[in-house]
C-alpha cells in the first residue's frame, strides 16, 4: 500500500465520494454527483470485503458510475421536472400562434420578421408581400414556420 492513502482503505472512497459531491456543489448538472455516490457504494462494498484487489475496486467504481449516470438520464426521460412554464427558454414556441405584419417580403418562402427586439427567419409556403399578416404556426430550430393569416371577413 502506498503511504498516502488511509488505513482502512474503505476511507479513501468515502472521502473520494464526499469530494465528488463537493465537486458537484460547485459545477451544478448532475454528473459529479453519481460519481460520488458510486465512490461511497464501493467505500461500502469495500467495508464488507476488505480484500478487495484495487482493480476490483476500480472497475465496480467505473461500472457503477457509469450505471447511474445512465439510470439517472433514463429516469429523467420517463418522469421530466414540472415546471410553472412549459415554454421557459424556448423562446421560438412563446410566439406560436401570434400574428405579426411583415416589414419585407417573403421570397422563395423565405424572409425575416421582426419580433418584440428581434429578428426572426420565418417559412412560408408561399412568397408574400410586406404588409401581409402571418400566424407562426410551429418552430424548426430557429426557424418560425408561419401561414399567411387570412383577412377578415367584411360585413356588408
Amino acid at each position: 500500500m502506498s503511504a498516502w492513502l488511509l488505513e482502512p482503505t474503505y476511507w479513501n472512497w468515502m472521502l473520494l465520494g464526499v469530494a465528488l459531491m463537493a465537486v458537484e456543489a460547485l459545477l451544478p448538472g448532475f454528473f459529479f454527483l453519481w460519481m460520488g455516490v458510486a465512490a461511497l457504494l464501493v467505500g461500502l462494498a469495500l467495508a464488507v470485503a476488505p480484500g478487495m484487489a484495487w482493480t476490483w475496486q476500480v472497475l465496480l467504481f467505473a461500472v457503477l458510475s457509469v450505471g447511474s449516470i445512465v439510470a439517472w438520464q433514463i429516469r429523467l426521460r420517463q418522469h421530466p421536472t414540472p415546471t410553472a412554464d412549459a415554454l421557459l427558454n424556448r423562446r421560438g414556441h412563446q410566439y406560436v400562434g401570434r400574428v405579426f405584419t411583415l416589414d419585407a417580403p417573403i421570397i422563395n418562402g423565405h424572409g425575416k420578421i421582426r419580433v418584440d427586439d428581434s429578428t426572426w427567419k420565418v417559412m412560408v409556403d408561399q412568397d408574400c408581400p410586406a404588409g401581409t399578416r402571418l400566424r407562426i404556426v410551429g418552430v424548426d430550430g430557429v426557424v418560425l414556420r408561419g401561414a399567411v393569416e387570412s383577412p377578415p371577413a367584411t360585413e356588408v
